[in-house]
């Protein structure tokens, strides 16, 4: 991979956007004339390249909520990969000009294409794109460090290093450490990632001791109707996502996920090709099949040799018994005020033990709220009346009998209008649930520190960590319409 130009801008609020620094690599260019013949597109000036560039990304006119060149519905962008469009006596599109948006900065890079511009190769196939966005990674893990904005001096130093860097690191607009060009993008023989070694533009190399990060998420969402004419739907969506920080050569891994006794079977698993071996049995349990007794339970042992990035190493989803959170709401109109009443309960088996706990309460189609004259039995209630919206914050704990309730009427008399939604009208109204639960998984799958086998001499530090999230949590009104859907729900 090859790099015609490069540019970093400076784009913060309230000051001036301008090119903080560019290189063109000549060498390149002229390849890229050679290649290109009659359909050839200079690289235009740097004052060209910003207001096109700004354009496209939408950081340019923002009095103005469209732009032709950019919002017509006959242009399809295809991102990341932005066009550009040049006037002039060089007349033409660049493409791929590829843009990293992170602080302060965008960062953005021109790579060399060596196929034909018509008809316009896929993206999956041009091994430059994703060689691009590596570079403009690891250049941003350079000018940012770990964080997304550092003080202006931290940063100034680091540009100032930049064209010392380049010359190291991309030689000729050749980044050093990639495949070489023609290189496709599979390997037919299979390749241990176990000896891939640290890209020399990869400037977070790790040092200190050698630690290998494991975090189980889960994700339950939830639709309650409270009505025995409909079905309450939920599911749990797990991932598990690692990190390995050794420094030289990356080790091969073995990660093993376990059950309780009583724990349901995981189901539709999906893994990162990184994965060296797997029983088939792990595969076949699916969530659209009927999952009997004698599905594989576990312990499910994935061996793999980790990528030098973070990376997912396995997905699943799980069948629970009950959601972690049951739910009543009642909303009835009595002339013109809504009298509700909601009680939430915690699942015995859930850990009371919250980081963060809340429940909303939107009420669309109406006047703006009025007068709220509503009581709860634990944590604090916020009325948020230009949004007519009731925020109860129910903290880190349920009570002890892990019920909590609310009650009360509210009346709608201001003079404008409150939110709209095409679905919620009369007495279709929900509840909609926020929180997390550390330390737990619904499913009870956990990844036991010990359990993690690393074969390296660096003997790391293994650390892991679990929790269980809401998403799309929702409770709605008893005694109003809600929609309803016949089938599982998919994540």
């Amino acid at each position: 991979m090859t790099l015609r130009a490069l540019w970093i801008i400076s784009h913060e609020k309230g000051e001036h956007v301008s090119i903080r620094f560019s290189r063109r690599f000549s060498t390149a260019e002229h390849r890229a004339k050679s290649l290109a013949a009659s359909s050839y597109v200079a690289v235009p000036e740097e004052s060209a390249v910003l207001q096109l560039l700004l354009t496209e990304l939408g950081l340019s006119d923002s009095e103005k909520s469209y732009v032709a060149l950019r919002d017509d519905c006959l242009y399809r962008p295809r991102s990341p990969a932005l066009e550009l469009h040049v006037d002039g006596p060089g007349k033409g599109v660049l493409w791929p000009v590829l843009a990293v948006l992170q602080g302060p900065l965008i960062l953005a890079c021109l790579p060399l294409v060596d196929v034909p511009p018509e008809p316009r190769p896929p993206l999956s196939s041009l091994l430059s794109v994703s060689q691009g966005l590596t570079l403009l990674a690891g250049l941003q893990t350079f000018l940012l460090g770990s964080g997304s904005k550092p003080d202006g001096e931290g940063l100034v130093p680091r540009l100032a290093m930049l064209p010392s860097v380049l010359l190291q690191i991309c030689p000729l607009g050749t980044p050093l450490d990639v495949p070489l060009l023609g290189t496709p993008a599979t390997s037919t023989a299979p390749t241990s990632a176990g000896a891939q070694k640290q890209p020399a533009w990869k400037t977070g190399l790790h040092r200190g001791r050698a630690v290998v990060n494991v975090a189980l998420l889960e994700t339950v969402r939830s639709m309650q109707y409270g009505n025995r004419s409909r079905q309450d739907l939920w599911d749990v969506f797990g991932t598990v996502t690692c990190k390995c920080e050794v420094e030289g050569v990356l080790p091969n891994v073995t990660l093993t996920l376990s059950l309780p006794p009583n724990g349901s079977p995981l189901q539709d698993i999906l893994v990162h090709p990184c994965v060296t071996s797997l029983d088939s049995s792990i595969l076949a349990a699916m969530s659209v099949d009927n999952c009997d007794s004698s599905a594989f339970s576990g312990p499910y042992k994935f061996p793999f040799s980790p990528p030098l990035e973070p990376f997912r190493l396995c997905s699943y989803t799980s069948q629970v018994p009950v959601p972690p959170i049951l739910g009543s709401y009642q909303l009835k109109e009595e002339e013109n005020q809504l009298r509700l009443s909601v009680t939430l309960k915690l699942h015995e088996s859930v850990k009371n033990s919250f980081e963060y706990c809340e429940a909303r309460l939107p009420f669309f189609n109406r006047d703006q709220m009025g007068n709220v004259d509503v009581k709860v039995s634990s944590g604090q209630l916020d009325v948020l009346k230009e949004k007519n919206l009731l925020v109860w914050a129910l903290g880190q704990k349920f009570p002890k009998s892990r019920e909590v309730t609310m009650e009360g009427k509210i009346s709608f008399s201001g003079p404008t209008p409150g939110p709209a939604d095409p679905l919620c009208t009369k007495l279709t109204a929900y509840i909609k649930l926020y929180f997390k639960v550390p330390d737990m998984t619904l499913s009870g799958c956990c990844v036991d520190q010990h359990s993690v086998q690393v074969y390296s001499s660096a003997k790391p530090r293994i650390v892991t960590c679990r929790e269980l999230q809401s998403k799309e949590y929702f409770i709605w009104n008893s005694t109003g319409t809600a929609p309803v859907s016949s089938g599982q729900m998919m994540m």
